[in-house]
């Protein structure tokens, strides 16, 4: 992802760093004489998996999650093990050979197996080490109006930020940070913006759709279909009235379709951010995504547009004015 991405943002910009975590922050300039605002825009690159943790005498791999996997979803699935991306299987107990009051159970992670294709320990360590990344083998697939994918949690945050460095120039300097490690505690986006030291943040996620029908009346975290997703709180970050005005106004004159995410859920580089050397207004903006943190994912190519042509309108219009009123 780090290769593809600099490769893809370095005639955009005006310098390209990697951080000792290995964070991308790239520097692009504004065009504003004077007052020119230190904005900084963050998209995580890493994604959920598997880490090796034990290679067994019949070279099958005792695995553990890393991010918030729902292991209801892992058996049978398709995996790629290292950086060779070797084609593994995650296997588990047939159900002929589960008892009765199993069947109903979850299989914990430590029940299951990636199945390499090999019969010996000596085997396997040719090929696997301890601590070897695993993530899900899953093709992109253009559906018309959807796509799906993997990893969308925070590869559509990419793509989005990726697009803004390729267009014209803003009137604030963008410090545009392509994160590690958010999926295991935002570290990277705590690094990179003791960093930059910006005014005002912005994430820019793929976040949870869970628009598909309910036994009970629960209001959805985001639909699919219904624009960008605007955070108010989340379990890491209250978001700043007065951005979150200027993406609602700009969306409102410009006729951008949006959404709000339902508060307290989740959380995001922008909690990071936000608590950064002596606190700094953030905000996050996201694409909503069906099946977020499973071997597939799928969202809407109206949002992810939508996401863009706001994105590049409120940061045509942010300036010193903007944070003139009162912090929320």
């Amino acid at each position: 992802m780090r290769r593809l991405i600099i490769d893809l943002i370095s005639p955009h910009v005006d310098d390209i760093q990697t951080d000792a975590l290995g964070s991308i922050i790239a520097a692009k300039k504004g065009t504003a004489r004077r007052g020119r605002l230190k904005v900084m825009l963050d998209a995580h690159m890493d994604e959920v998996g598997l880490m090796v943790v034990e290679i067994e005498k019949d070279g099958l791999l005792r695995v553990v999650p890393i991010g918030g996997i729902d292991p209801r979803i892992l058996p049978g699935k398709r995996v790629l093990v290292g950086t060779k991306a070797l084609p593994g299987v995650i296997g588990v107990r047939p159900i002929h050979r589960l008892k009765e009051d199993e069947r109903d159970k979850a299989v914990d992670v430590k029940e299951l197996r990636v199945d390499i294709g090999l019969d010996s320990r000596e085997g396997a360590n040719k090929k696997v080490a301890i601590g070897d990344r695993i993530s899900f083998a899953t093709d992109w697939k253009d559906l018309g109006q959807m796509v799906r994918g993997k990893a969308f949690d925070d590869r559509v945050g990419c793509a989005v930020l990726i697009h803004l460095l390729q267009g014209e120039r803003f009137p604030s300097d963008l410090y545009v940070a392509f994160t590690v490690q958010e999926e295991v505690g935002l570290r990277g986006a705590q690094a990179a913006a003791h960093r930059i030291a910006p005014d005002v943040g912005i994430a820019f996620e793929g976040t949870i759709a869970d628009d598909l029908p309910k036994e009970d009346d629960v209001s959805p975290t985001t639909e699919l279909g219904k624009g960008p997703a605007i955070s108010v709180m989340d379990r890491s970050v209250i978001c700043d009235r007065r951005l979150n005005r200027l993406l609602t106004g700009t969306a409102d004159e410009l006729g951008i379709a949006y959404q709000f995410k339902q508060p307290g859920i989740g959380g995001t580089d922008a909690g990071a951010i936000n608590q950064t050397l002596g606190g700094v207004p953030v905000t996050a903006l996201s694409v909503p995504t069906r099946y977020i943190h499973g071997p597939v994912a799928m969202l809407h190519k109206g949002d992810y547009r939508n996401t863009i042509t706001l994105a590049q309108a409120a940061l045509s219009r942010l300036d010193e004015t903007i944070l003139s009123g009162e912090p929320s």
